[in-house]
């Protein structure tokens, strides 16, 4: 997609699309990985990589444990930034927006669409607190496995969450560090476009 085709852009979320498609059709490893900045509520940082499932009307799709620290800080402070680099497309998109948590039948629905080894350990995990050891994480997934011989159910603390772009910002590199980055603010049912100095 070149150049022009990104200056004519009015939606960043459309443009967005077809830079994910080119994406999954060249990175060798998750393309839809993207760095998650949260903030507690009195503005201390902290970011980790996820993977983004689903980009809709709704916003750009994760999951996670509600009660893990990503969890607990989009708990007091619901707003997020997520950064998106491809490296050998030589692109990065940034966006930022409020969270809203997704319905529970969509936390379902992803749950259960994963791997039983995927949703064993999603289950045990309590994510981000202290571990003893290796083993014992194992024998915890093995005791809860052999409980739950049939269907895994989804934890209540299993979340969905959705980031509604409110700016986004779309990057590609430059010769001599002469990059090319267009900011879209959204405005109404629309977006305002600018583009920035590298």
């Amino acid at each position: 997609m070149d150049l022009r085709s990104l200056e004519e852009a009015s939606d960043p979320i459309v443009f967005f699309q077809s830079w994910m498609q080119e994406a999954s059709e060249r990175e060798t490893n998750d393309p839809n990985a993207a760095a998650l900045a949260t903030a507690t509520s009195d503005g201390v940082p902290s970011v980790r990589m996820v993977l983004v499932k689903q980009v809709n009307e709704r916003g750009f799709c994760f999951y996670t444990n509600s009660e893990s620290r990503k969890g607990r800080e989009l708990t007091v402070n619901p707003r997020a930034a997520l950064c998106f680099h491809w490296k050998s497309l030589r692109r990065q998109v940034r966006v930022e927006g409020p969270v809203m948590e997704l319905p529970s039948s969509d936390s379902d629905a992803y749950f259960h669409s994963r791997s039983r080894e995927s949703q064993l350990g999603s289950a045990v995990s309590q994510q981000s607190r202290p571990l003893e050891s290796r083993e014992m994480l194992e024998e915890i997934v093995e005791a809860f496995a052999a409980s739950h011989p049939g269907e895994v159910p989804r934890p209540s603390w299993w979340k969905g969450y959705a980031i509604r772009p409110e700016r986004m910002e779309l990057w590609v590199s430059g010769e001599h560090r002469l990059h090319d980055r267009f900011l879209f603010m959204r405005e109404g049912d629309g977006w305002v476009k600018q583009r920035l100095f590298p």
